[in-house]
């Protein structure tokens, strides 16, 4: 990918007026009146959106025309954030959206900061994606992190300060969160399919078990391991290779309630 860059300002971002429905209210030391998001993907589309609703944003491609933006949102695969840093002549405040990529990846620029939507995103939907979301800032200064709680307030999500270093954790605690969630809703699709069930008949009990607060329910609560070896040998005999992922789950559940229980 070859990245050029051109100061001439784009248009705004469909959806801003002079008189924004959601009239800024934040007590940063760093304010942002313009902005411009590089990428028009499942993120990148989404948070032009809300940020259109605040103050004057356009969306940029590969030709990273940035104009005169006071915040720069790179929005693109983890593979390209260097590379399109990198085209951005030094100035604006530039951020990326990635869980995973360190804030070195935002070189050379020094004012800089990562912002990372702990929510997932599809393009049929709008900003509305953001709402009730939280939002990881790293920052290697106080400002740094303001610029990063500012963005927040723009995009109407709670953020809250992730060391940079932490950054491998915490995303293995959103894949665990949103990717495994599907992979288990899929796993238990399959077995109740084996057994003649309709696997959409899960998906209210998944629902509730999350609005419910994650409470541990099941014959691990009651100390029921008779039940469970019934389950081991029914998946054995009819889905083995899922076995290996049931055993490892019931194990963790178990020592996880006796933490609890302590």
């Amino acid at each position: 990918m070859t990245v050029h860059v051109r100061l001439r300002r784009p248009h705004f971002a469909s959806g801003y007026t002079s008189n924004a429905r959601y009239p800024l209210r934040n007590w940063s030391s760093v304010t942002f009146k313009s902005a411009c998001v590089v990428g028009a993907g499942r993120v990148g589309k989404a948070l032009a959106a809300r940020l259109g609703e605040r103050v004057p944003t356009w969306t940029t491609g590969r030709e990273v025309e940035v104009g005169d933006a006071e915040v720069v949102v790179i929005c693109v695969p983890d593979r390209v954030i260097p590379e399109v840093a990198q085209a951005i002549e030094p100035g604006p405040w530039v951020a990326h959206t990635s869980g995973a990529c360190r804030l070195d990846a935002l070189a050379p620029h020094e004012r800089r900061f990562s912002f990372h939507p702990l929510q997932t995103f599809i393009l049929d939907l709008g900003p509305e994606q953001f709402d009730g979301s939280w939002a990881a800032v790293s920052g290697e200064d106080e400002e740094a992190l303001a610029a990063g709680r500012t963005l927040a307030a723009l995009l109407r999500v709670t953020p809250f300060e992730l060391d940079d270093d932490e950054r491998p954790l915490y995303h293995a605690a959103a894949h665990f969160a949103s990717a495994f969630l599907v992979t288990l809703h899929d796993v238990a699709a399959e077995l109740m399919e084996a057994a003649g069930g309709p696997p959409e008949a899960l998906e209210p009990l998944m629902r509730r078990t999350m609005e419910n607060g994650f409470s541990h329910t099941g014959p691990l609560v009651r100390g029921d391991w008779t039940t469970i070896e019934r389950h081991v040998e029914a998946i054995g005999a009819r889905r083995p290779e899922l076995l290996p992922l049931y055993r490892a789950l019931a194990d963790t559940e178990a020592a996880l309630l006796r933490v609890h229980s302590r």
